[in-house]
């Protein structure tokens, strides 16, 4: 990583989803601290969308990656779902998948552990076919935009989720609580958000590249998200840090907070 933080244009250029998808989302059973937490976001979305949990019509997952583990569990409990991701690669990803191509990462593991949350490891194939059709549209995003799925315009959503993305995509605290406040108009009054942050570290690896992120302390992301007009409804923390990220991480915070209705 040379000449500062790694924009928009780095990650067109250099984030290589298998890459991504190899390092983070092997799920074959061997130990790893990847694989925890993958369990652990896993386990928080299972409780937070499952039964007597959150629900609604329409979701919208920010920063969706190449992957779909977020959004197993709300595909029970929302009707329309938006994928979005600022790179023509991962969106692409997504695409094959969805559409059952030849070549699309087989999530196969993690469907079947998001069944057994939920009590039936042996529905992995219906689960997969209700998220494919629970998703309705996969979008450009960007979240330094006033609207960060510009130029899409979607009426107000019920919940906007985002996983480990908005510290990969922000390169200061200040970035990062503009950037909560655009994902804040996404969402109709009482909405919901719901998100992962990977705490103080400063850069993680994707194959050889080094990609930035603004070290943020857990403190920081509870004010930002209150500031951002959101009451805090549940928050989690969990020691475990990624393998190769630098070591002053602390771990990953999980949060539910509801927007404040209108004055």
């Amino acid at each position: 990583m040379e000449g500062g933080f790694t924009g928009g244009d780095e990650y067109q250029k250099h984030f290589l989803p298998r890459d991504y998808l190899a390092t983070y989302y092997s799920f074959d059973g061997s130990p790893s601290p990847e694989a925890e937490i993958l369990k652990f976001n896993l386990e928080c979305l299972h409780k937070t969308f499952g039964p007597g949990g959150l629900q609604g019509d329409t979701l919208i997952d920010i920063g969706s990656g190449p992957t779909i583990y977020q959004v197993l569990a709300a595909c029970e409990s929302f009707r329309d779902i938006t994928l979005s991701d600022f790179t023509d690669r991962n969106r692409e990803e997504l695409e094959k998948w969805l559409k059952k191509e030849p070549g699309a990462y087989d999530w196969t593991p993690v469907v079947k552990f998001a069944c057994e949350l939920e009590g039936n490891s042996g529905r992995w194939e219906e689960k997969e076919e209700k998220l494919r059709a629970a998703v309705k549209r996969v979008l450009k995003c960007d979240v330094h935009l006033g609207n960060p799925l510009a130029p899409a315009v979607l009426p107000p959503a019920d919940c906007v989720l985002t996983l480990l993305a908005m510290e990969c995509a922000c390169c200061s605290l200040d970035a990062y609580r503009t950037a909560l406040c655009n994902l804040a108009s996404l969402l109709k009054p009482c909405g919901h958000l719901v998100t992962t942050v990977t705490l103080q570290i400063s850069s993680y690896m994707v194959g050889k590249c080094e990609f930035s992120c603004v070290a943020l302390e857990k403190e920081e992301v509870e004010q930002a998200v209150l500031d951002a007009g959101f009451d805090i409804e549940q928050l989690l923390q969990n020691p475990q840090s990624y393998s190769v990220t630098n070591a002053a991480s602390s771990g990953v915070c999980f949060i539910v907070a509801r927007k404040k209705p209108r004055p």
